[in-house]
Order: C-alpha cells, then structure tokens, then sequence
C-alpha cells in the first residue's frame, strides 16, 4: 500500500510541478487511443466484393490471393504462367479465378482488363494489389547496362503504372482500393540497379495518384515492406545474376574492384539474406488486408520489425548516417581511397 501510495504522490506532484508535461503526455495518449480505436473499424459487407492481385504465383500474392479468398472475397489472381495458375487453383475452390499477365506486354494487360471487366459486371473492380514485381538485377552502378535497369523498372514501376491506369476506370465505379507495394528500399537506396529506383518511383506515383483520387473516393495505400524470403529475395537468383555481371566486367573495372572485394560482396549478400530475411510473410499480407477492409485504410504501412525500426527510422535520419552504416556493411573495392591510402602507409 505504500508503494501505491508513493506512486499516487508523484504523480500527483509531477502534476503539480511541470503540468505541461503531463498535459503533453495525456494529449498523446489520447491521441495514441483515438488512432487504435479509428485503425481498428472495419468496413461492413466486404465479402462478395472483387479483388484483382498480380504477382500471385508464389510468394505474397500468392498468400494473399488465398486469404482474400477464404475471406469470402471474389479473387482474380493474375500470375505470370501457367504452372504458377494452376498450382494456386489446387489450394484453393473453383470461385478463385485465375489469368495470365505480363504487367510488361501492353497487350497481356488489356486481356487482363478485358477479362476483369466481364467478371465484375456493372459493380466495378473493389480492389487492386499491385505485388508483381523482381530484383535482379542489382549491384554496384558500374557493373550494369541499361537493359539491366529496364528490366526492373518495367515491371516494379511501369508495369504497375500501366496496370493501374488501365484499372482506374472500373476502380472508380466501385470507389475502391489500390495498394502498391514499394520497399523500404524505396526510402532508402543501399544497393545500385533498377530495385531502388523503381520501388522510389512507386512511392512518388502512390503519393500523387492518392491526391488526384480523393475526389472519386478511390484509396491509395503503399506497403514498404522489409526484407523477407520470398523469390524476389532468393539468394540463388541473386548469385547466380550477380556471376553473370561480374563476368561481363572489363578488365579495367574488375581490376579497380578486385577479386577479394567480388567474394565479399557475395558474402554480404548471404549473411544480410540469411540473418535479415523473415520467413513470416503474413506480415506483409496482413497490412494488404488490412488496406482492403478497414474504414480508414493508413498511407503507409511498414511491414516487419526490420522495416519499422531499423530501415524506416534510418531513412529520415541524415545522409551522412545512413552512408557511414552501409560504408560498415559493404567491402571496399581495392581502388577506393580509402585502400589505396591504406596500401601507401603499408608500404
């Protein structure tokens, strides 16, 4: 009793001492309880309502696109072949419907609108999740071409603007939901190549169509999620692409990197893959569901712990901060400055 006693008295003179802060700390928890209360509201009647997911042949979409649809939403799950398809058709019922797209082949995306139109009839699209999406390649600027930067950039961001003006009108119509999935690498770029590019334009563009839309009551969301194993991430994939850049080098450019700084990088990329890499994707697709039901859906959601307390706080922190702790996890090529001084004092 007299330790709540005490607990009472300081209370009650920290009240009396500095009432400013008390004052600021009940404003922000009533503000923190009034936030939860308005996430936590869902719409009413949601099932029965159309869904368009790209990307569902592994990973995210496909997670998704399964969840959506034992949700009692009508699910139409593009995937970019045919096996991807038929795989998702046998975890699922018929009620799922499934069409090949290639968010890159103008034609693929108008069969796609064509096919969609014909399912939702006079209602309108309620959903679209813009999840297709690659990584490779990446890696330091001057080991990649422009075809290299456009074989991302027109699937991650192209690709999904096309998709989405295409869908725009039957989204419209039902006063639906978009969510795009950028990255955190879209707040901050810590690897050369189109992925961070592509993932920083979907942001701008998320922003901007969000502004426009408003007025038709058709909501945008961005996911930024961290880093989790899905295909997209799959060291296997990023070896073997990393190999074939480093193959193609001039002799000028391998040798102002270095052999040892090659198998480092390579190294890096296990470790941050293996260590870094969560295999709860759940974590991502509840943020996409919860776009797609609650009343009032947030601008953005950081999905994975990683995201929201490491890459996302980093991102609003100075450049200088964010250079010093990549600086820490990359090699050095063996031309850098800071090498070449080192090699000088050796001598």
């Amino acid at each position: 009793m007299n330790k709540v006693a005490d607990v009472h008295i300081f209370l009650l003179q920290l009240w009396i001492v500095h009432p400013a802060l008390m004052g600021t700390m009940t404003s922000i928890i009533v503000l923190f309880l009034c936030w939860t209360i308005r996430d936590s509201v869902k719409m009413k009647g949601i099932p029965e309502k159309h869904v368009f997911v790209t990307g569902c042949d592994s990973g995210f979409g496909n997670l998704l696109a399964q969840r959506l649809h034992r949700k009692g939403f009508i699910v139409i799950a593009a995937c970019l072949t045919e096996k991807g398809s038929q795989e998702l058709k046998t975890c699922t019922s018929p009620t799922l419907k499934t069409v090949i797209l290639n968010v890159t082949n103008p034609k693929s995306i108008d069969s796609a609108v064509e096919y969609v139109t014909a399912e939702t009839g006079n209602k309108g699209l309620y959903g679209l999740v813009n999840n297709a999406g690659r990584a490779t390649p990446i890696g330091p600027t001057d080991w990649l071409d422009m075809e290299d930067f456009h074989r991302v950039l027109d699937v991650n961001l192209i690709g999904l603007i096309e998709v989405t003006l295409k869908f725009l009108p039957l989204l419209k119509k039902s006063r639906g939901r978009i969510i795009n999935v950028a990255s955190v690498m879209g707040r901050l770029a810590f690897g050369g190549g189109g992925y961070s590019l592509s993932k920083c334009g979907v942001e701008s563009f998320s922003d901007s169509l969000r502004r426009d839309m408003q007025h038709f009551g058709v909501k945008v969301s961005i996911i930024e999620p961290g880093f989790f194993k899905t295909g997209v991430t799959s060291l296997e994939i990023i070896e073997k692409d990393l190999n074939r850049l480093w193959d193609r080098l001039t002799p000028d450019v391998r040798c102002a990197y270095g052999d040892k700084y090659f198998q480092n990088y390579l190294k890096v990329q296990r470790l941050s893959m293996k260590t870094l890499c969560s295999a709860d994707i759940s974590k991502v697709t509840n943020c996409m569901e919860h776009a797609l039901i609650a009343r009032y859906p947030r601008t953005r959601y950081g999905a994975g712990w990683d995201a929201k307390f490491f890459w996302l706080p980093l991102s609003y922190a100075p450049a200088f901060i964010a250079d010093i702790m990549l600086q820490l996890l990359l090699p050095r090529p063996i031309c850098s400055k800071r090498s070449l001084a080192k090699n000088q004092i050796d001598v």
